[in-house]
């Protein structure tokens, strides 16, 4: 699991047990991954791309961490800004006008679970 600062942030205003969830996961299990330059502009790119407004500029920010990270998915409960088609085909052309690879960008439904691995 890639955890950012934005992550970090919003735990902190989160309820206690939604707080308590990031304490289950074993820490060799989760990658810190910082707001680099490099997110920052690509984070500022799909505003200016008007894929979302300033006011969605952490939502903007997760995909571009998740983006420059590499990571394998982003998966989010964010039905309005992220986890949207229009607005994952926005990102997804950011990205690709920017040098970046497709972001799979998933909804926690859509991932299975297998306890055998």
């Amino acid at each position: 699991m890639l955890l950012s600062d934005l992550v970090l942030a919003e735990l902190a205003n989160a309820p206690q047990d939604v707080q308590n969830v990031l304490m289950t996961i074993p820490d060799q299990q989760i990658e810190y991954f910082p707001l680099t330059a490099e997110v920052l502009m690509l984070r500022d790119a799909y505003i200016a791309a008007g894929v979302v407004k300033e006011k969605s500029i952490n939502d903007a920010g997760h995909v571009a961490a998740a983006t420059v990270a590499r990571a394998s998915a982003i998966v989010s409960w964010n039905f309005t800004h992220i986890v949207r088609l229009g607005k994952i085909r926005g990102y997804n052309q950011v990205n690709l006008a920017n040098g970046y690879g497709i972001l799979t960008i998933i909804s926690p439904q859509g991932v299975g679970y297998d306890e055998n691995n």
